[in-house]
């Protein structure tokens, strides 16, 4: 039986955070949860007539969500679009420094567009966005610390003035509909969107969920309002190993109780969205395999629709019904007969559109299941009071992309001493202070993922024209006595008074921030540059305080060893004065702004102790749950044991070539016609040269491949600095694999290599030609003479004449050599 979530949720809000991860009376089964937006019988009415005055076409357009690339006003008003979505990297014109009002400019266009429609009762058009930290896709908008370090500073009343102000930031851009808040509690630090969760700890994502939304919300009547999203339903945090979009292994108690927690106040604050998750659920205990979230009719209607009680509407996730067996992104009946009410089909949604028709007339879709989505759609609109955009008060204005001093606020609260054993910090303001590291003067790395283009990683200073760094913080607080020096050579150590050094995680967002099964925890392992600076700087008798940036908990033992002070500053956003603030003492010789922050996270002490989560059995991290140091606090950290050990954590028989966050092991290039570049970071770039074209593109997820157009000879290769050995358990009857789309015949030989040795795939590239994703398999045995314990060249794809194809997912997998489907070497 099913009881009233109100009183459980009186418990969370009261229960101590720093106490062990255990309710008192965990919850039995699903609660009912009673919303504060009430039912409304006029309103109800209203959407009847509405909808029943609808054809199939209008109810169908309403139920799509379009991308801003693809989708036009003139789209709007002749597919009857429900919705329309910016994804990171995306704004209006492609101008990444589209102001306000270009913004406030397209969503009236989009507007009016959805109010001029054939529709015998007009409906506004609702724009989602991303807006993650601040309203982070905008440019010059404040950029508040990411989720993580909110849950470190504990402070749920600054979080509601943040999602208040973030709502009006998004409002003065015209927009109306934001995808946060997430809810993930994450359980394996491994997972890429660690720091999109506030804690591993479920009281502390309760107590943040129903006040984010009440932020971001308010009475649906405000000009700052916004319509909120519960994300992702259900479990992507507890996913196995953190993979991105994998299976979540739990008991159903856990589901309810740990993965679950957050929804229950979200829900009863009044979110009028849920957007499903990408991942599965297999509750092994149970033996039970409930499948893609997407397509789980018992989960996505039966316990959040009828259970729970929510009555707005569930929306996708991008191109999140292709996740579902047996669909793709343009069709899925599966999703919707599941409860998918909304969805977001960023390019293919006039096929979708057209699919979707077709099956509601074929009766694969029952028409009682669209009008039901529709209706939640309708209801949500009209509760949100959707008017033309430029009539907010906050719109187009500048000004409503600001509110520094909150965030600078959070940034403090957020930081958390880990060490501090000669009492180095803080710091006095009159001495000599040399800042190295390479993140000291970087916002992308301070800001992180989701930041202006998706991955957070094609960013600059200067696209942060409302924004200070650390090492401006620094430099403001401490006037001419700082230097900067971003490896730390060049300079001598004995000139100055102490060291600061700002290093840590570069950007990233899903995806690609997952630390495979093939690596583990130690982040100098990733990033050899910050251990090499610290190297430089240490033992010179000058104090070393190290700011550690990350998105996660990390092995960071010999770093530590390396520093007499250490702080986990998380993503802080775009106000790097917060850090300068707590590091340095005021003007006055006194502490300017203390330490309050606390562990949301356990932290490892060995490189593969994860997953890592209080109140686990036999838990014993470096740093407990809660942990977290201020000043005059006494406890030493001392010398740390210290592994350089390579092996990967998880269970894997695949070693990475270009995957995710393994890119950096083998960077990608391409060559033709003399000229030869490295494929970087930047994932909107489109790189030309004299016979290819190579842009990024989705094979198997949003922007995980590279599409290649050849137009005469040329290559594109995977490249080391140095030769790696490739593992030995990869190698047993190994074969090179990658997943593909072959948009284009090859008109000419095309040759997949391996060092000096190559294997003819042309006719294979012919047969698969305008097939959609395929994976291609050669046997490692295919290269004769190659010495897989020195590899630096471990893939290469080279066309003589055209050909159009996209690569993803490259890798050597163990066995894979036996597989039904694998290449056969030629004789």
């Amino acid at each position: 039986m099913t009881r009233r979530v109100s009183r459980y949720l009186l418990a969370l809000a009261a229960a101590p955070l720093l106490a062990v991860t255990a309710h008192s009376a965990p919850l039995a089964d699903w609660p009912q949860v009673k919303s504060a937006v009430a039912p409304d019988a006029r309103l109800e009415a209203r959407v009847r007539a509405i909808v029943a005055g609808m054809t199939l076409e209008q109810k169908v357009g309403q139920m799509t969500q379009a991308e801003i690339k693809t989708a036009t006003p003139e789209d709007v008003r002749r597919y009857y679009l429900g919705s329309v979505l910016n994804g990171g990297g995306s704004w209006p014109k492609g101008n990444k420094y589209a102001a306000p009002a270009d913004w406030l400019a397209l969503a009236d266009a989009y507007y009016d567009a959805s109010m001029s429609t054939d529709m015998k009762v007009k409906v506004p058009v609702i724009w989602g966005i991303d807006a993650m930290h601040g309203n982070s896709n905008v440019f010059g908008a404040t950029l508040f610390p990411h989720n993580i370090g909110l849950g470190a500073a504990r402070d749920p009343q600054r979080i509601k003035a943040m999602a208040q102000a973030v709502g009006k930031a998004v409002r003065a851009t015209g927009i109306n509909w934001v995808f946060a808040p997430t809810l993930a509690v994450v359980r394996d630090d491994r997972w890429g969107r660690t720091y999109e969760s506030f804690s591993e700890d479920p009281r502390i994502v309760a107590q943040y969920a129903g006040v984010y939304v009440e932020g971001l919300q308010g009475d649906l009547r405000d000009d700052a309002n916004v319509v909120a999203t519960a994300k992702h339903y259900l479990g992507d945090g507890g996913t196995d190993q953190g993979k991105d979009r994998g299976v979540n292994r739990s008991g159903r108690q856990d589901m309810i109780n740990i993965h679950g927690a957050g929804y229950y106040p979200a829900l009863q604050a009044g979110a009028q969205t849920v957007m499903a998750s990408y991942n599965s659920w297999r509750d092994d205990a149970a033996g039970k395999d409930y499948g893609k979230l997407h397509g789980n009719g018992e989960l996505l209607t039966g316990v959040l629709k009828e259970k729970m009680g929510f009555d707005g509407f569930v929306v996708t996730d991008w191109n999140g019904i292709a996740e579902v067996p047996g669909c793709g992104n343009d069709s899925c009946p599966q999703a919707i007969n599941a409860g998918i009410d909304m969805v977001m089909v960023p390019d293919d949604w006039k096929r979708f559109i057209a699919n979707t028709v077709a099956q509601v007339k074929d009766g694969r879709i029952p028409m009682a299941r669209i009008d039901d989505a529709v209706t939640r759609i309708l209801r949500v609109k009209l509760r949100a009071d959707l008017q033309k955009p430029s009539g907010s008060v906050h719109a187009g204005k500048v000004e409503a992309l600001q509110a520094r001093e909150l965030a600078r606020k959070l940034v403090q609260a957020s930081l958390v001493l880990l060490k501090n054993d000669g009492g180095t910090l803080p710091l006095a303001r009159d001495k000599r202070i040399l800042v190295v590291g390479k993140s000291a003067d970087s916002m992308a790395n301070q800001a992180g993922g989701w930041t202006l283009t998706w991955q957070g990683t094609d960013n600059r200073n200067s696209d942060f024209p409302n924004g200070d760094t650390i090492l401006a913080g620094i430099r403001a607080a401490a006037g001419g006595k700082v230097a900067y020096s971003p490896d730390g050579k060049g300079v001598d150590v004995r000139d100055f008074d102490a060291v600061v050094a700002v290093i840590g995680e570069g950007p990233y967002a899903e995806g690609d921030g997952d630390i495979g099964p093939a690596a583990n925890l130690r982040h100098s392992a990733r990033y050899p540059e910050d251990l090499a600076v610290l190297k430089t700087v240490a033992g010179q008798g000058k104090p070393v305080v190290t700011v550690f940036v990350s998105g996660r908990p990390l092995y960071v033992n010999d770093l530590l060893n390396l520093s007499d002070s250490f702080v986990a500053a998380w993503l802080p956003g775009s106000e790097g004065k917060g850090v300068a603030d707590v590091l340095l003492r005021g003007a006055d010789g006194k502490t300017a702004a203390p330490f309050t922050g606390k562990l949301s996270f356990s932290w490892p002490k060995s490189v593969c102790q994860t997953p890592l989560n209080v109140g686990d059995k036999d838990y014993a991290p470096l740093f407990a749950y809660g942990y977290g140091l201020a000043y005059g606090d006494r406890r030493k950290v001392g010398r740390l044991a210290e592994d350089t050990g390579t092996a990967g954590c998880g269970t894997t028989n695949a070693f990475p070539i270009f995957n995710q966050s393994d890119r950096a092991t083998f960077p990608l290039y391409a060559q033709s016609g003399g000229e030869r570049v490295a494929l970087g970071a930047d994932l909107n770039a489109t790189y030309r040269l004299p016979t290819l074209a190579v842009e990024t593109a989705q094979v198997n997820t949003q922007q995980d491949g590279k599409k290649v157009t050849w137009s005469g000879p040329g290559f594109i290769e995977a490249k080391a600095d140095r030769p790696r050995a490739l593992p030995a358990w990869a190698t047993r009857q190994g074969a090179l694999t990658f997943d593909t789309i072959v948009g284009a015949a090859p008109q000419g030989t095309v040759q997949v290599s391996i060092g000096t040795a190559s294997v003819d795939v042309s006719a294979e590239f012919k047969r698969v030609a305008g097939k959609g994703r395929q994976t291609v398999k050669i046997p490692l045995s295919c290269y004769k003479g190659v010495d897989l314990t020195k590899v630096d060249n471990p893939f290469r794809v080279t066309a003589q004449a055209g050909l159009v194809a996209a690569f993803a997912n490259i890798q050597v997998v163990g066995g894979a050599a036996a597989d039904p489907g694998a290449l056969e070497c030629a004789h």
